[in-house]
């Protein structure tokens, strides 16, 4: 039986896609392990072995399993889990802990790797053109928080490259938006401040009947990619065919402001009481569409969840309470 380890699995996300893998592989070639810098009992009750550890340090990879087939590396530093700011822990996280689990992928013969980019690498075009293409140049602002974030997981990225071109690791590297799921966790950091996340205010107050509002522009469009698609996207790209892919991740469809607005009324307002109050007066939010043509085309990727379809899941996780 060959090992796939997930780093950062203590993560939303990679709890998200850890009961993914549970719920759809039913082979006996493969087995999960679960590897996070939090002390939690979450994976051993659903039975998934789990290692606690620090990417930063090499000297904890020595007692990693063996026999590895792959990696998937969902653990990094980012600006919205940073209180105040310390770029320094962008170079330990995202540069040094990278360089480890590379290591540890050549040490190994690990056969591939699955890594989690964000991108910010090309926000910047969806000033001018609202689809973001997945071939585009790297283009991102100097004069940021974000900026050395942005340049760590840029770096980390070209690192990979390097050990897919000297050591033929296989190599998948996926560029995030922002991806929406159901956590206990409902607040971010923004320059180093903690906030609400913004979608949660919204159903917090649909939930209550309060009224919601719609700021600036309700025509903007966002592509609204929920953590199960991203989790299929993984699926696929561990046991595809090929030897490297560069994927966007999102579900190539825009979701203007007000139906999404209208969407978590729908879905959370179960007493059908708020109002949706237009407010022109407010800045517009971020647009942006993922072209993800080349995901369907090289993986198969077909994504499952409609933007309604994703707050009705987003419910349903809400009430099992899972993470």
């Amino acid at each position: 039986m060959k090992n796939i380890l997930v780093f950062g699995a203590s993560g939303d996300t990679g709890k998200y896609f850890v009961n993914y893998f549970l719920d759809h592989y039913s082979g006996k070639e493969y087995k999960l392990i679960a590897l996070g810098t939090k002390n939690i009992s979450y994976f051993s009750d659903i039975g998934i072995e789990y290692h606690q550890i620090d990417i930063r340090k090499k000297e904890q990879f020595k007692n990693l399993p063996k026999d590895v087939f792959g990696v998937i590396h969902l653990a990094g530093m980012m600006p919205a889990r940073m209180k105040g700011y310390d770029p320094q822990k962008y170079i330990d996280v995202n540069i040094t802990g990278t360089l480890n689990i590379l290591e540890f992928c050549r040490e190994n013969k690990v056969d591939r790797i699955l890594f989690a980019q964000s991108f910010g690498d090309i926000k910047d075009y969806a000033e001018n053109n609202i689809r973001l293409s997945f071939d585009l140049p790297r283009k991102f602002s100097f004069t940021t928080d974000h900026t050395i974030y942005v340049m760590s997981k840029n770096f980390a990225v070209d690192m990979i490259e390097n050990y897919h071109q000297m050591y033929g690791i296989k190599r998948f590297i996926f560029r995030l938006p922002t991806i929406y799921l159901w956590s206990q966790n409902d607040s971010y950091y923004v320059d180093g401040v903690v906030h609400k996340i913004g979608y949660r205010t919204i159903i917090d107050n649909a939930i209550d009947g309060k009224n919601v509002e719609v700021w600036g522009d309700p025509t903007r469009q966002k592509d609204m990619v929920y953590v199960k698609d991203f989790c299929q996207m993984l699926y696929k790209a561990l046991f595809v065919q090929r030897d490297r892919g560069y994927y966007n991740v999102g579900t190539g469809i825009g979701t203007s402001l007000q139906d999404q607005i209208e969407g978590i009324v729908e879905v959370f307002d179960d007493n059908k009481k708020s109002n949706i109050v237009f407010r022109p007066d407010k800045p517009n939010a971020p647009q942006y569409i993922m072209d993800i043509s080349n995901a369907k085309d090289e993986l198969g990727y077909e994504p499952k969840y409609s933007y309604l379809d994703m707050l009705y899941d987003m419910k349903k996780e809400k009430e099992l309470g899972r993470f």
